[in-house]
């Protein structure tokens, strides 16, 4: 296995080769992890039914990829990096905003995942031996973190190869949880679960949009850009759509069944995401189900790893790609233990500092996929240049990420850290923090509209001249 030498450079046209039907395996590996069936309690915790949560599922998951889809289209058309590819938006050096924003939301979910899959082990092992749980846990973080940081630091052609038979395994073991489970499901009861209110139901889509899919678009195009420029626009977007999408909707639709049919499971579930789904399976499968958790939060996690690295590179830090990558491993080595071993009441604070990010990242996955379909072409020299037709920094963008971003984070609400309880301080024209609107995310829509066609609006024909 070769060590990929690209970095945030072009893609010469002698490496570029295979077919957009080869997206489906990165995207597929990455979120094929079991926290989806977890997923399908937090849809039901916005108060509504089976089939609001189902319906929830499949509009949020199908137009956050879509998402995906066109920004994938960006490294087909240039075969650059996403980050390098927002400089036509943002300015070659205004470009460090959002690959700042776009770096710490990589790190910080590479590190919750491999986390994710050290804790799940120690679960599991405390189930079915005497074997000490920091010893289990240490054996998890160890396969969790070594298969991540090999792929990551090795590249391109490594992670696609790897994300073919992680995918693989997963998604038949994963299949196979399901027919153990599946007498636990209690039709009658789901099926008769009263409608929730339409803010309910509009809350899922947002979070459904924003947890599943959202936090990929700055990405996208580390995928595509080998393949050739030929290739079907609509094969791209496509191929993402198809390969992101379908095993999430299904894993969150059957966690929801599971979690409408048990309230004691629904409950365990919002304090241990895969911990809790242990409890229905035999002890016979609790190994092989240990396996399955860490090959699927390894997925996600791999593609972090990687997209950090170019994205760190891409907001001017002077090293290769596969040093930049080693500096983020070892990040995340830090960031978990620190997480597992160390912290009592740390981790859901930090997660509720990346759902913080989560709004500007989606301002500006608003923006660089509106400049995407406006623009049919990139130059690839003046992507590396500041005197270039690209400027040095793009001053409109910057203002509209930072509105959309003030109004965003007006209308969220975020109970993960009460040093964030200054977010949400527009509600109080739809009913107040505490009202009917609080917990559904509106400031994610109104963040993507306003970045979506102010960008539209203002850039239009600047991008026609360029």
């Amino acid at each position: 296995m070769n060590l990929e030498l690209n970095g945030t450079n072009v893609i010469d046209e002698s490496e570029r080769g295979g077919k957009a039907s080869s997206l489906f395996w990165p995207w597929c590996g990455a979120n094929v992890s079991l926290l989806a069936l977890s997923y399908g309690s937090f849809f039901l915790g916005f108060g509504i039914s089976f089939w609001q949560a189902t319906t929830a599922a499949i509009i949020g998951t199908v137009l956050s990829f879509s998402l995906v889809g066109v920004s994938s289209l960006a490294g087909k058309k240039s075969n650059a990096p996403t980050m390098v590819l927002s400089r036509a938006t943002f300015g070659v050096r205004g470009s460090v905003i959002p690959g700042a924003l776009s770096y710490l939301i990589f790190v910080g979910w590479e590190t919750v995942l491999v986390s994710l899959a050290t804790l799940a082990t120690g679960t599991v092992f405390i189930r079915i031996s005497d074997v000490d749980r920091d010893v289990a846990m240490v054996a998890g973080f160890a396969v969790a973190a070594g298969i991540t940081v090999f792929a990551g630091v090795l590249g391109f052609s490594v992670i696609m190869r790897i994300q073919k038979y992680l995918t693989t395994i997963t998604i038949a073991m994963t299949l196979v949880y399901i027919l153990l489970t599946i007498d636990e499901v209690n039709w009658s009861a789901i099926s008769g679960m009263p409608s929730g209110t339409t803010q309910g139901f509009i809350g899922a889509i947002i979070f459904g949009a924003t947890g599943i899919g959202l936090g990929w678009v700055n990405s996208a195009a580390d995928y595509s850009r080998y393949l050739p420029r030929s290739v079907s626009s609509k094969a791209v977007i496509g191929w993402t759509i198809f390969g992101a999408s379908t095993v999430p909707i299904i894993l969150v639709i059957y966690g929801a069944a599971l979690s409408g049919s048990s309230k004691d499971l629904s409950e365990a579930i919002a304090g241990d995401p895969i911990g809790a789904l242990t409890t229905i399976l035999p002890t016979w499968y609790l190994i092989v189900f240990a396996l399955v958790a860490i090959l699927g939060l390894v997925g996600g996690a791999i593609l972090n790893l990687y997209s950090s690295g170019l994205t760190l590179i891409s907001i001017g830090v002077p090293v290769k790609r596969h040093t930049a990558a080693s500096i983020d491993a070892l990040i995340m080595f830090m960031g978990a233990i620190y997480f597992v071993w160390i912290a009592d009441d740390f981790f859901y604070p930090f997660q509720g500092f990346l759902i913080t990010l989560g709004v500007p990242i989606a301002a500006w996955s608003a923006i660089f996929v509106t400049d995407v379909l406006l623009r049919k072409s990139y130059d690839e020299k003046d992507l590396y240049r500041k005197d270039g037709r690209y400027g040095s920094w793009n001053f409109t963008s910057v203002g509209l990420l930072t509105f959309a971003t003030v109004v965003g984070w007006g209308f969220v609400t975020n109970g993960f850290a009460s040093w964030l309880s200054w977010q949400g301080y527009f509600l109080g024209v739809i009913g107040g923090k505490e009202g009917e609107w609080a917990y559904s995310n509106l400031g994610v829509f109104f963040a993507l509209v306003i970045a979506a066609f102010g960008y539209f609006l203002i850039a239009r024909k600047n991008v026609a001249r360029q």
